[in-house]
């Protein structure tokens, strides 16, 4: 659609530049080694040794805070690692117990602006108060884990514009208190977070039963945020914005980025927060209102996961690396690689847009500006379509669509870089009364 001139506006083409080369591909090697240093340390359940030197989750996380080291010191530094502690109590820890995330952190040229990848290092058996006995946590969730740091060895060979956090939290078996421990020290030091990508059992593809699914991974996304009051809520039901809130954006994004990786997976937008009835890392964002997805395998298999070590009438139990699918687990840190790359490379999204256009042919469409946006993505589809149809590249802040009904339509905006890096979409509504 051409692009042309409206009142108090021109809505001319960004000055859009060539984007980066491609990343380099993730090691399915590097990710093994990793895992298999984790199994490694017998039991990572987060109420084990903290004292011993090899076992227990105190030696698990000392290992991630060195690989954060080993991985900055090839880049001049360039990520650093923080550990951030508080102690919890609940019914998985009656007496309490001491949580600790390992933080590597790679400053962007905005340091207060933040794209977070994490996953959980502690690991568990069949009963959950069981401290001692052997738990390697495989695939749940040493895959996340190696995913998380070998993501940080790809992204430290560039700068990006935002700060992007490479998290291993504890805790999660116990109640997700590492990933809220991040979440609550995020919005105490006032992070501006773009995304966060929980990424929890990525590592297998052969499922219950023996069902086989090696070019499919689930993405999980809320619709209704969690964040959102009931008069927010209505007003999103009125609006018809259901799926298009920040993490379904996030999702949908993530599903556009899968397709250009060669070789790569088929992102499955499974459109609820987490599986059924089950959750993960990434809700505690989602209750501050920041965009959070979950990354997991196509096909589970319960047999291997949260389960003593042992065969019984043939049927091998337990979360053993025999279990894995490193090529597999490859694909899935590609996206992520892919994801975190765009994301941190492109300005923030708008944080607000609204259109109006009743009893109209048209449809006027604004949005706030966006510090260091080279210009700006409108995106609109009829309303029964999920996906985004059409697309006006302009440099302000509003411009006017011909012959599309605001009725009919959904509209979006996302912001871009000089070199095309594009932001997540900002879902238009209506103007809100100050």
């Amino acid at each position: 659609m051409p692009l042309f001139a409206v009142p108090l506006l021109l809505a001319a083409a960004a000055p859009i530049s060539s984007p980066p080369a491609r990343l380099p591909a993730p090691s399915a090697a590097r990710l093994k080694a990793d895992v298999t240093a984790m199994v490694g340390f017998g039991t990572r359940h987060t109420a084990s040794t903290t004292t011993d030197p090899k076992r227990g989750i105190g030696a698990a996380r000392t290992w991630a805070a060195q690989r954060f080291t080993e991985i900055g010191a090839t880049c001049g530094g360039c990520v650093t690692v923080e550990r951030i502690a508080r102690t919890f109590t609940g019914p998985r820890a009656p007496i309490g117990v001491v949580v600790e995330d390992v933080l590597g952190i790679q400053k962007g040229r905005d340091p207060n602006r933040v794209v977070i990848v994490g996953a959980h290092i502690d690991s568990r058996v069949t009963d959950v108060m069981n401290v001692t006995s052997d738990a390697p946590g495989a695939n749940d969730n040493a895959s996340g884990v190696a995913l998380v740091l070998e993501a940080a060895r790809l992204l430290s060979q560039r700068q990006f514009d935002a700060t992007i956090v490479y998290a291993v939290f504890s805790g999660e078996e116990q109640g997700l208190w590492g990933a809220e421990l991040l979440a609550d020290t995020a919005k105490a030091r006032g992070w501006k977070v773009s995304a966060m990508l929980n990424n929890d059992i990525v590592g297998n593809t052969v499922g219950h039963g023996g069902v086989r699914v090696a070019d499919k991974v689930r993405v999980f996304s809320e619709g209704i945020r969690a964040s959102e009051d009931l008069v927010a809520q209505q007003g999103r039901r009125a609006e018809g914005g259901e799926d298009d809130g920040p993490s379904r954006a996030l999702a949908k994004a993530i599903d556009g980025i899968a397709g250009t990786v060669p070789g790569g997976l088929d992102v499955m937008l499974d459109r609820r927060p987490d599986r059924f009835g089950r959750g993960g890392d990434h809700e505690p964002f989602l209750k501050l209102g920041y965009p959070a997805v979950r990354f997991s395998v196509a096909a589970e298999n319960w047999d291997r996961q949260h389960q003593d070590l042992r065969t019984e009438n043939g049927v091998v139990y337990g979360d053993t690396i025999e279990g894995m699918d490193f090529p597999y687990l490859a694909k899935v840190t590609a996206i992520n690689v892919a994801t975190l790359a765009r994301i941190a490379g492109a300005p923030a999204a708008p944080d607000e847009v609204t259109i109006a256009g009743a009893l109209s042919r048209d449809t006027t469409v604004k949005w706030t500006a966006v510090p260091g946006a080279a210009g700006y993505r409108v995106r609109w589809r009829r309303n029964d379509a999920q996906d985004w149809a059409e697309t006006r590249d302009v440099t302000g802040t509003q411009t006017l669509l011909v012959q599309v009904p605001v009725d009919d339509n959904f509209v979006g905006v996302s912001a871009l870089s000089a070199n095309g890096a594009e932001s997540l979409v900002s879902f238009g509504g209506r103007e809100r009364r100050r």
